[in-house]
């Protein structure tokens, strides 16, 4: 069995993940030496705690300790490990629907594991690892103290800066990890966080734990009334966030990732190391700016930042996450906060929309779109089969990616980039270009093959998801 997907492990609880997978891990990690002691956060899932547990118990099998932070968001574990040189681990299903949860490892530098290490792991978790004798049972302790180092340290590293006047920022925890840190960020930074979804409640009652621009695009109407800078919204472990403007609507994620890429390369010139499926506005400040762009796969931009060295690396980065190299080598959703809050602030513009202008950050029509087919075990033989049609179907391509999915890119620099989701049952397909009438042409023709192809099969679109 693979337990591995695109970012972590994530499974349906407790049909494929349950506690006694999870005690299996912890005894494995333990044995395999990867180190002496683990610092655990979870997320508000109703079965975390029973995970977080159930994988403490295995590492004290194996003679680790175990430092329990509770309620965190994922980047404190990453934060964790490398402060403290020991292994970081969330155990979290970050946007996935509620009966899902996972977990997530950091080594002693705060990058997450590599497709190696998770690849050793998935190895010899069924090899089974044997407990140590009596005497060399390993200690669990509470650790909260981390929590309020991490949020100290960025708050250093940001910097607060003198504004003209309260601007006042909707942050949306997602009933998730982040409750009870990103809106004191917001607050140390001297802006005035008003709360949405900050109460920690594992069935997320008010909307899907993933910020996207379907779920999130009335925040801008409901909210328009109190005059927000901008309006944040977190999945449930705060690695992701999204950005809406109270006027303009959702902020396409490029444009956020292009914003932070420019003002890392004020400081430093460099390589921004960038998902597959991120599109112009990235190459164009990028260019601007005198730094150069990387595309690498979806999940594992940090693979890439160990490979070539942060010192090699300003930032890294996909839609929703971001990797800030002079903060720490791991994907952090609450220092995105910290930085617009501060820039909105620092700079004095009214509203995130009027700061990407102010910093000539470009926009371009995109969408993004996510199929549920049914049977599942037909998704491979879908994809292929539209990946064969889209040879043709838009076009004659000039150039064909294949690192992650397949990406098509054509000369009037439209793209699209079709895939099957590494931790949903999806299809997904990403979509650019220079004109809204291109995009929607594109997008209606793949919809229009797509669906066709799994009437032939026999199978069903159950939903389709947007942003």
């Amino acid at each position: 069995m693979k337990l591995f997907g695109t970012a972590g492990i994530r499974l349906q609880y407790p049909m494929e993940l349950d506690g006694v997978l999870a005690y299996k891990l912890g005894l494995t990690m333990g044995s395999l030496g990867y180190g002496k002691d683990f610092f655990i956060v979870h997320d508000t899932r109703t079965t975390s705690q029973l995970l977080t547990y159930a994988f403490t118990a295995g590492v004290m099998a194996s003679g680790g300790n175990t430092r329990i932070v509770g309620v965190a968001p994922t980047p404190l574990a990453a934060y964790s490990a490398r402060k403290y040189k020991g292994v970081g681990v969330s155990v979290t299903a970050s946007h996935n629907p509620p009966d899902y949860n996972g977990f997530k490892f950091y080594d002693k530098e705060g990058y997450e594991f590599t497709r190696k290490e998770e690849s050793e792991i998935e190895r010899n978790i069924w090899r089974k690892a044997k407990p140590v004798d009596w005497h060399l049972v390993g200690k669990a302790y509470r650790e909260r103290a981390v929590v309020e180092e991490y949020v100290e340290d960025l708050i250093s590293f940001v910097g607060s800066s003198p504004g003209r006047g309260v601007k006042t920022f909707v942050i949306d925890c997602a009933n998730g990890a982040s409750y009870n840190i990103s809106p004191r960020i917001i607050r140390s930074l001297g802006g005035r966080p008003l709360t949405i979804n900050c109460n920690p409640d594992g069935f997320f009652p008010f909307r899907t734990p993933e910020p996207r621009k379907d779920v999130l695009e009335e925040y801008a109407t409901m909210f328009r009334g109190v005059s927000p800078s901008a309006i944040f919204a977190h999945d449930g472990d705060a690695d992701r966030l999204a950005v809406i403007d109270p006027v303009d609507g959702f902020v396409k994620q490029d444009r956020i990732l292009a914003f932070f890429a420019k003002k890392a390369l004020e400081d430093k010139t460099g390589r921004v190391v960038v998902s597959i499926d991120t599109g112009r506005a990235l190459d164009e400040v990028v260019e601007r700016e005198g730094g150069v762009v990387e595309r690498y796969v979806l999940g594992k931009t940090h693979e890439r930042v160990k490979e070539v060295g942060a010192s090699q690396v300003v930032m890294a980065g996909e839609p929703w996450k971001l990797i800030y190299t002079s903060w720490g080598p791991w994907v952090d959703g609450i220092l995105q906060v910290a930085i617009l809050t501060s820039a909105l602030i620092r700079e004095g513009v009214t509203r995130i929309s009027k700061l990407l202008e102010k910093e000539n950050i470009p926009d371009y029509p995109w969408d993004r779109r996510s199929y549920i087919i049914s049977p599942l075990d037909i998704r491979e033989n879908i994809y292929n089969s539209l990946i064969e049609e889209m040879k043709s179907l838009l076009g004659d391509p000039e150039n064909i990616i294949t690192i992650d999915g397949t990406r098509l890119e054509y000369a009037d620099e439209s793209w699209v980039l079709i895939r099957k989701s590494g931790t949903e049952r999806k299809i997904r397909v990403y979509a650019e270009a220079l004109n809204k009438g291109r995009l929607e042409e594109m997008l209606m023709k793949i919809e229009k093959k797509l669906v066709e192809i799994v009437n032939k099969m026999g199978g069903r679109v159950v939903e389709i998801t947007y942003g």
